[in-house]
């Protein structure tokens, strides 16, 4: 039956959890897709937090939904999910984001906590998300719900066939699927190496920079961070970048000097001035947006994907 399929276009963090729901609330989801899995969601962090992104009163419902279900699925180690304490900490006397004070264990640091050079921090409790693990765990819950995928490369949403209501989650690629000129990419890269022992995050609130510098340990890898360099759209491996961001990282934390390299990763981040979750209907169809989360897609995925739902109402 296709006279009731929900098709949503793209499979990064944001398609597949939007796709988990809608199939997990009795919809007929079919997920078209060009790759399986995301290359920008396969190569985030990924921490919990709203990371640049508007409008706020709307990114925070999103956000704390998706704290309440991150909390959750961290009781499950299959999912990839870790519940992690650590720090963020600011070279310049800054408040706390509103986000982080409402989290498990926040309280600023005391000086003799902060490397040399930061004059402020935080520590909290927050979810930490291994990506390749997750984005496995996504697609196993995706199949249980009876979703089928179809790898394809659209020139048109007119094209996602047969389907009587179509969500866009394409990400970048909104920008000419949805004619969204406004979409544009924020490139990010990181460099993946060996945990000498690491069980603590570490961030930096670099604010508008485009460096960034973030500690992300996962069980035996570590995932360094990182840029944010706005309009560049190369998936190319930075080298010159790759070690400016070890540089940073080994500055802060000592026992990162001797570590192995691993690996690259790099993504695009689909930004926009706002996110955009909003119905457009289209010749007789419903079309639905969920796309534009900038680095924020993990941190909205569940709460975009809830309000998703709820606008398509039940099967």
């Amino acid at each position: 039956m296709t006279s009731d399929r929900v098709v949503v276009v793209g499979a990064g963090v944001s398609g597949l959890t939007t796709a988990v729901v809608l199939a997990e609330a009795g919809h007929n989801v079919h997920v078209i897709t060009a790759e399986l899995p995301g290359v920008t969601s396969l190569a985030a962090g990924a921490m919990w937090g709203p990371y640049l992104v508007e409008p706020k009163d709307k990114v925070d419902q999103w956000s704390h939904e998706s704290l309440l279900t991150f909390q959750e699925l961290a009781a499950d180690p299959a999912t990839g999910v870790r519940l992690t304490s650590g720090i963020e900490a600011s070279r310049t006397a800054q408040n706390p984001p509103d986000w982080a004070t409402t989290l498990p264990g926040f309280q600023p640091c005391a000086p003799a906590e902060l490397p040399e050079g930061f004059t402020k921090g935080y520590r909290f409790t927050v979810p930490l998300i291994d990506m390749p693990t997750y984005l496995g765990y996504l697609r196993r819950r995706l199949d249980a719900a009876g979703a089928s995928i179809e790898l394809r490369t659209l020139s048109s949403l007119r094209d996602a066939q047969p389907a009587a209501t179509i969500v866009n989650c394409a990400g970048l690629s909104a920008r000419s699927l949805a004619d969204d000129p406004g979409v544009r990419a924020i490139r990010g890269q990181q460099v993946v190496v060996t945990n000498p022992g690491l069980t603590e995050f570490f961030s930096e609130d670099t604010g508008m920079s485009p460096d960034l510098l973030c500690i992300y340990p996962h069980g035996d890898i570590v995932v360094l961070g990182g840029t944010a360099i706005d309009g560049d759209e190369s998936l190319e491996v930075d080298q010159e970048a790759a070690e400016a961001i070890l540089a940073r990282c080994y500055a802060v934390e000592p026992r990162l000097a001797q570590v192995q390299v691993l690996g690259h990763r790099v993504g695009l981040r689909p930004t926009r001035d706002q996110v955009r979750v909003e119905a457009d209907p289209i010749e007789g169809r419903t079309l639905l947006h969920n796309y534009g989360h900038g680095g924020a897609g993990v941190t909205l995925s569940w709460g975009c994907a809830y309000q998703t739902r709820a606008m398509i109402g039940d099967p």
